[in-house]
């Protein structure tokens, strides 16, 4: 899977700097951790957001945002924005704020 360089500096801007804020190669793209937790990452098929099991409901009644789905298992809490979906600014940054928000309520590793 190849990256996507585009979207890894759009999610940078949003999340801006801040503190415990790391970048790690995984999923075939680029994973944006904070205090060791994964928030988000980036790939040439989409960013991948998580937002807590039960979180995900809203996100995914919109158009271009699906549930995550790593080979045969279906990863809850976490969905896949399409370019459509993360290219809107303002939804782009509401699924990095409610991602923000779930990390943010769990211990750091």
């Amino acid at each position: 899977m190849a990256r996507d360089a585009g979207l890894e500096e759009l999610i940078r801007q949003e999340l801006g700097e801040r503190s415990g804020l790391s970048e790690k190669p995984m999923f075939g793209g680029l994973a944006f951790l904070l205090d060791g937790n994964l928030l988000c990452g980036a790939r040439n098929d989409g960013m991948l957001v998580r937002l807590g099991k039960g979180n995900d409901g809203w996100a995914l009644a919109l158009a271009g945002i699906e549930l995550m789905v790593m080979g045969d298992r279906q990863m809850n809490g976490w969905v896949r924005a399409g370019v459509k979906a993360y290219g809107d600014d303002a939804l782009r940054k509401r699924l990095l704020d409610a991602a923000l928000a779930y990390v943010l309520s769990l211990p750091s590793k």
